[in-house]
């Protein structure tokens, strides 16, 4: 068992998501940088879908009340352990009453903490994974408060890998770049367009599905100028600011599916990146898809911070998603 001394301003309890309830109007939910969540479960030896902690901009203070060991991935943020620096992206080994902090990100925006055997929290409608605005999963459907005490299962079957082969693929998890958005995978592309500026995150998109409901100075305008985080950006949705995006027949369409990462442009021409905790179904058009394994990336642009969007071809897409997938499986720990 783990006690929460402070929660943080934001920590959740995340497994990979809970799926087959969109059309009732559930979302997955989820940890919103998928890569370095599942980083966190293989440094520890669990399956990729064990329940772990998701924390915002600043991490927990909590207290082992039993022998554990544990994994930080994510954003840059600091772990001290008994008051002394710890390293993040390695297995630590906690001993009862040891008590560990995860500071504020330097850089990046979410962090994980992953416990070997995973958390013990209900499962509701298959997943442990908290939805914050139905009130589902996680502990009670809510954020962590001081005081909570979070179970942690067994570490025990085929499941687990011993904790030296968790140590050997701490190399290959280590991300390419600070801020998180993707550990174990290389940063951005080499191909970088001509005008993306140091600092600014590359995210690629596959245009539509109602691309043609944009003028193409709208649709140049998307692709050419850089797009910043906004404040109001949550978990729902990434809310961004830069130049207008024309319509050529307004805004509505009739109600249709959302998918993550869907890129929709209101009235306003700004565009908002629809995320884990996502609606079911929206009426506003919808330039461009984020490509999956690109979430992360914006899961991790802190508020103030700028990205541009690259688009390409759904074939270059499904090439990239075959080979973060043979990456993953390369990585994986013996049993994971």
């Amino acid at each position: 068992m783990i006690e929460i001394l402070d929660p943080g301003p934001l920590t959740t309890v995340q497994d990979l998501g809970r799926f087959g309830f969109l059309r009732f109007g559930i979302p997955p939910s989820g940890p919103m940088d998928r890569d370095a969540f599942v980083a966190a479960n293989l440094l520890v030896g669990n399956s990729h879908s064990m329940a772990a902690l998701e924390c915002t901009l600043i991490g927990p203070r909590f207290r082992a009340h039993a022998q554990c060991a544990i994994a930080v991935t994510g954003a840059e943020m600091p772990v001290t352990m008994n008051a002394e620096p710890a390293s993040r992206r390695t297995v630590l080994a906690l001993q009862p009453g040891d008590v560990v902090r995860i500071g504020p990100a330097r850089t990046g925006v979410r962090g994980y903490i992953a416990f070997r055997g995973g958390i013990d929290v209900p499962l509701v409608m298959g997943s442990r994974s908290t939805y914050l605005r139905g009130g589902l999963g996680g502990l009670e459907g809510r954020a962590l408060r001081k005081g909570d005490r979070l179970k942690l299962l067994p570490a025990l079957g085929s499941g687990h890998a011993p904790l030296e082969t968790c140590r050997a693929v701490e190399h290959a998890l280590a991300p390419s770049r600070g801020e998180g958005g993707g550990e174990g995978k290389p940063s951005a592309p080499a191909h970088h367009a001509a005008d993306v500026q140091p600092g600014e995150a590359e995210i690629r998109v596959v245009l539509g599905p109602q691309a043609d409901r944009f003028t193409e100075r709208g649709i140049a305008a998307f692709l050419g100028s850089p797009y910043e985080m906004l404040p109001q950006s949550d978990r729902m949705g990434a809310r961004l600011r830069g130049a207008s995006i024309a319509h050529v027949r307004g805004h509505d369409i009739v109600s249709d599916g959302i998918a993550l990462g869907s890129v929709q442009v209101a009235g306003d021409g700004q565009p908002i990146v629809l995320l884990v905790d996502r609606q079911s179904t929206g009426g506003y058009t919808k330039i461009a898809t984020v490509c999956s394994f690109d979430i992360g990336r914006i899961a991790q642009t802190r508020p103030g911070q700028s990205l541009r969007f690259r688009t390409i071809t759904l074939d270059e897409a499904h090439n990239e998603l075959r080979r973060a997938y043979e990456r993953s499986v390369n990585s994986a720990p013996a049993g994971s």
